[in-house]
């Protein structure tokens, strides 16, 4: 069968995640595999149409789809996620209708689950067909029985494919509309007592429910907060995982952009922190998740400790 291998991680093959489909092709030499850097190349396959149609085309000569990816701040990458919100905005998801998708996702088996949990909703809602999921530790293909639970795997993927079977979907299908948000009366607005209050969004909202949440909560503090779009600050990609940042919480990014200072400068220094954002494709946009996967640059430390912090969700309507 022709299987194409969509590559959630930053690292292109250098993935340790990669390596794990990688080692089902040597064991299953009469499938076809083709590999695709997505997470690496998301910037030039956001620029470039004819590379995103190439995509797209293999898609839908495929039998099989394996969606790989290493686990990022309890998701995938932001860039895989941008790469499955364009897949909606280009209106390519029917190229996945009807083929088979399973899943690998490679961490330290912490909030693995949601990354697993995430990439089956999105095979669901692309109208798949759910083929297995499989999340190992980083290192268990170094272990001759953790080799073998992966052949194991990978027959009962291939055998659900040939044999044409189907499960039922775990997660329901998502309406993402909801009715337009217009705030009650004004309530009497509270002074925050020097303490710094910070509202972050993703982007700019206008004319919009999140717009009209931001204000409300902007006006519930006599209008003395901040706001800031992440979108407006100047971010030159998202993180690599190459954790250089672990010996002294210095990103790989250094100074070639802002993240670093403006994360140090305005988030940590905030003393009420709201997130604002739209929900699509079952998470926050991308651009959140680039804000959240950034942020790994204080690694494990607890830098928003003693905060007081919210969040705005919102939706189409």
């Amino acid at each position: 069968m022709n299987i194409t291998v969509l590559n959630g991680s930053p690292k292109g093959d250098l993935s340790v995640t990669l390596q794990y489909i990688r080692f089902i092709e040597k064991k299953f030499p009469m499938h076809k595999f083709n590999y695709i850097n997505i997470a690496q190349r998301i910037g030039k396959i956001e620029s470039d149409n004819e590379l995103f149609d190439s995509i797209i085309n293999d898609i839908k000569n495929s039998d099989l789809i394996f969606w790989g990816a290493p686990l990022y701040v309890c998701l995938v990458s932001s860039q895989y996620k941008r790469f499955i919100e364009l897949i909606y905005e280009r209106g390519a998801a029917e190229a996945f209708a009807g083929k088979y998708g399973a899943v690998i996702t490679t961490s330290i088996h912490f909030f693995d689950h949601t990354a697993q949990n995430y990439l089956r909703g999105t095979i669901e809602d692309l109208n798949m067909n759910f083929a297995g999921g499989f999340s190992p530790d980083m290192y268990d293909i170094m272990k001759d029985e953790n080799r073998e639970t992966l052949i194991l795997f990978a027959e009962a993927v291939f055998q659900n494919v040939e044999k044409k079977l189907k499960v039922s979907k775990t997660f329901k299908k998502l309406n993402y509309t909801m009715p337009k948000y217009t705030p009650a009366l004004p309530v009497s607005a509270s002074d925050p007592g020097g303490k710094r209050v910070l509202i972050l969004s993703d982007r700019e909202y206008s004319n919009d429910n999140m717009a009209n949440m931001i204000d409300r909560f902007d006006k519930a503090f006599n209008g003395k907060t901040k706001k800031i779009s992440i979108s407006s600050v100047n971010i030159s990609g998202g993180c690599l995982g190459c954790c250089e940042c672990g010996m002294d919480n210095i990103c790989v990014y250094g100074d070639k952009d802002d993240y670093m200072k403006f994360f140090n400068e305005e988030v940590k220094t905030a003393d009420i922190i709201i997130f604002a954002g739209e929900i699509k494709d079952r998470y926050l946009s991308s651009k959140w998740k680039l804000f959240f996967d950034r942020a790994f640059f204080n690694t494990h430390m607890p830098t928003l400790k003693d905060k007081q912090g919210g969040f705005l969700y919102s939706s189409i309507f």
